[in-house]
């Protein structure tokens, strides 16, 4: 019973990878060209699946980090003083210009 869990599982994971190559875009291919790639996990569907995951799978995209303003200025127009005088001013028809 075992030896069919193991061989359900390696036969899931060999179709996996070879979905995975053939629906990667090309021009995300990493290493080698995609024909051979396909090749690679075709014939040997183990080491073929694992050396795909580690080389030639596209590299997730890194989300980038969001800059922080320097310690002591304004995160936004409602956290800087100078502009909330100047709206409030606006607002209450004090505007010199």
């Amino acid at each position: 019973m075992a030896g069919v869990v193991i061989g359900l599982a390696l036969l899931a994971f060999w179709l996996f990878s070879l979905f995975d190559v053939v629906t990667t875009p090309e021009d995300e291919v990493r290493n080698v060209p995609k024909p051979l790639w396909v090749l690679v996990v075709v014939l040997v569907p183990l080491l073929g699946g694992l050396v795909w995951m580690a080389r030639g799978r596209p590299r997730a995209p890194r989300a980038a980090r969001p800059v922080t303003p320097g310690p002591g200025a304004p995160k936004g127009p409602d956290d800087d003083p100078e502009f909330l005088r100047e709206l409030e001013r606006r607002m209450r028809g004090d505007d010199v210009s």
